[in-house]
């Protein structure tokens, strides 16, 4: 029976017709069952026309299977879903096929990223691409792989960098015509950013657009001339851009420029660091740009998705660009032109006042990082930052997560580039008071990493959340997810954490909380060691998973 069940599977996978050619994911609004590239279409919308699930069926809705990645990674991949078929990754850079009715899993394409891949913020993939029979997936050491989604079996893989040097690639791969175009990360490491584009079917580099131009070229000139600072500037891509066919523009998002929170050595503007390109999309050639923060020392990565709308402008049809920033101001550009039409807060800013004629945002005086910190809003994780807009042609709204009410301490600090070396120059320092957990500063940000802050001793009352010893990020994220999952409970779950090293404990009405060793977990008052495999079960909460990388709530 096994045998047979594994032969019936072989042959299933065998026979997925996949066949995405380039005129589908053109018109992709029209199989609006399919998603066939990462926003679902070349607009980046996100708007989906299905209307089989509405505000008054919902609620009917029932579960109808699971799939349980093996990875504990962080889960950011945008699934493709072709005919039934979805494709998606297990972080880092394994490709799955599953039958999207029942979740059965037709093949795994596995893949082990080098030793030397290093990405700043987790070992993520953000999901992949497909043409024709053809998968494309970009990985953590930088490398462009093809493979076919019949049966997952691997077609070529290039190298795009160096993943020694800081390099790497977590962005999804977007198909225009015969090209296959990403982006590199690894601004933190003191890269040089680019987008390239390669032949899908060989893997050949058809052209490359440096986000920081070299000697000679245009915008060269707004880095300084006494120095190299334009060789590891940073200046990145993770996000995937969009496309217009009748202008023949793909549109990318830039990140910030390096050091991230000290630009004494980097005068100047800084381009094309935290800005939008639009680029020809046959030769990579540069059509216009527009920079969002000039010479950004805020870590505002501009690596948003950028959405493009066809509508009516001040009594004119317009081709316009609809962009929610992470330096907190919602933006309408012309994407025919560049031309900056509206720029205007949607969360609360205090590092500008408002924008001259061309769109420059007028800076406000003293509000950069110091040696004592200053208190700047959006903070560090922005007012959005890499997570998915959308807009509907329906209502004619744009929808953005926001991180409202959101501020740093910028703390600016000497830094020498050193080859695949963290190349930050300072930190930003939550502001929210020792001891009071809200929405805020709770979560480390994309490409922020995992940063301890000096040991802090504090108080607490029975039945409240106390308050760990030592904090670091992601700590401080799991204890707001602990905290709203038993806010309607008597007891009060403590992560105490010294990097690497565990501490739970359970606070009983009435009684002091009791510290265990790493291996122990208080329920009920009964200690019990941690299993095999490092799981705990709190049946009265959740389940806490240790392992090398942290622990994960489920």
């Amino acid at each position: 029976m096994i045998r047979r069940t594994i032969l019936l599977t072989l042959i299933t996978a065998a026979s997925l017709q996949a066949q995405v050619s380039y005129e589908r994911i053109l018109r992709a609004g029209q199989e609006p069952q399919n998603w066939l590239t990462y926003s679902g279409n070349y607009n980046g919308q996100r708007y989906s026309s299905l209307v089989q699930i509405t505000p008054e069926n919902v609620k009917n809705l029932e579960l109808q299977w699971i799939f349980q990645a093996r990875s504990l990674e962080k889960f950011e991949a945008t699934p493709i879903m072709t005919d039934g078929i979805m494709y998606t990754v297990e972080a880092p850079n394994n490709i799955v096929a599953l039958d999207a009715a029942t979740g059965r899993v037709f093949w795994t394409y596995n893949y082990t990223p080098a030793q030397a891949a290093r990405p700043c913020c987790g070992r993520v993939n953000r999901g992949l691409a497909i043409l024709g029979d053809t998968l494309f997936m970009a990985t953590i050491d930088a490398r462009l792989i093809a493979v076919d989604a019949k049966s997952g079996r691997p077609l070529w893989n290039v190298a795009v960098a160096k993943p020694e040097s800081g390099y790497a690639m977590t962005v999804a791969p977007l198909v225009v015509k015969d090209k296959v175009i990403v982006g590199t990360a690894g601004g933190e490491y003191g890269i040089r950013g680019f987008i390239a584009a390669y032949d899908a079917k060989t893997g050949k580099e058809a052209w490359r657009f440096y986000t920081i131009p070299g000697p000679g070229e245009p915008g060269h000139e707004t880095w300084p001339a006494s120095n190299n600072a334009w060789e590891h500037g940073g200046a990145s891509v993770w996000v995937t851009g969009s496309y217009d066919p009748d202008l023949n523009l793909t549109y990318w998002g830039i990140g910030n420029p390096g050091p991230d929170w000290n630009g004494d050595d980097r005068g100047g503007d800084n381009l094309y660091s935290c800005s939008v390109v639009a680029l020809d999309a046959d030769t990579g050639k540069l059509k216009w740009h527009y920079q969002f923060s000039p010479h950004d020392e805020f870590d505002y990565d501009s690596t948003q998705v950028p959405v493009l709308v066809d509508t009516q402008w001040q009594g004119s049809q317009r081709k316009l660009m609809l962009w929610a920033n992470r330096n907190g101001f919602f933006y309408v550009l012309d994407r025919a032109t560049g031309q900056f039409l509206l720029g205007k807060p949607f969360v609360e800013v205090n590092w500008a006042s408002g924008f001259d004629e061309k769109g420059r945002p007028q800076r406000i005086p003293g509000m950069t990082p110091s040696a004592q910190g200053t208190l700047i809003l959006p903070g560090n994780q922005g007012g959005t930052n890499w997570y998915n807009p959308s807009y509907s042609p329906k209502t004619g709204l744009f929808y953005i997560p926001t991180w409202a009410n959101y501020s740093s301490l910028y703390v600016k600090q000497p830094v020498e580039y050193q080859e695949g070396r963290n190349f930050g120059g300072g930190t930003p320092r939550p502001t929210t008071p020792t001891g009071i957990r809200t929405t805020v500063n709770n979560y480390a940000k994309e490409d922020e990493g995992i940063r301890c802050h000096s040991r802090s001793r504090s108080t607490h009352r029975p039945n409240e959340m106390a308050v760990q010893d030592d904090r670091c990020h992601r700590c401080r994220r799991l204890d707001h997810r602990f905290e709203s999952a038993l806010q309607r409970r008597p007891r009060r779950l403590l992560l105490c954490a010294r990097c690497a090293r565990w501490k739970v404990a359970l606070e009983i009405p009435g009684r002091r909380a009791r510290h265990l060793g790493s291996n122990d977990l208080l329920v009920g008052g009964k200690a019990i060691r941690r299993g095999r495999g490092g799981q705990f079960a709190i049946r009265v909460c959740v389940e806490v998973v240790r392992h090398a990388g942290g622990v994960q709530v489920n």
